[in-house]
């Protein structure tokens, strides 16, 4: 009888290790990074046409470079290419 009663202890032991281990895994994942942030969004798009730069596009639509770069994630500067879309105005 004893030998049974330590069986189910086992078990019961096992199991809430692996709840718990689980949950550990899962709450590690929902927040890694902290505070989620929000996407940038665009309300205005400009075509790039040629020999234009992300500074001076900027200073087109009086924007900041720190700004600019924000609503344009991913831009890669130093490749832009004629009729490019980038965003000129909108919230990051």
């Amino acid at each position: 009888m004893a030998s049974n009663k330590t069986s189910v202890f086992r078990s019961l032991a096992l199991v809430l290790a692996l709840l718990l281990i689980v949950s550990l895994a899962e709450s590690r994942t929902l927040s890694v990074g902290g505070a989620v942030k929000s996407l940038p969004t665009c309300d205005s798009v400009y075509g790039t046409q040629e020999g234009d730069t992300c500074f001076d596009v900027a200073k087109a639509f009086s924007l900041s470079t720190e700004f600019f770069s924000a609503i344009n994630p991913n831009l890669n500067c130093d490749a832009i290419f004629v009729g490019q879309w980038l965003c000129v105005a909108g919230s990051a």
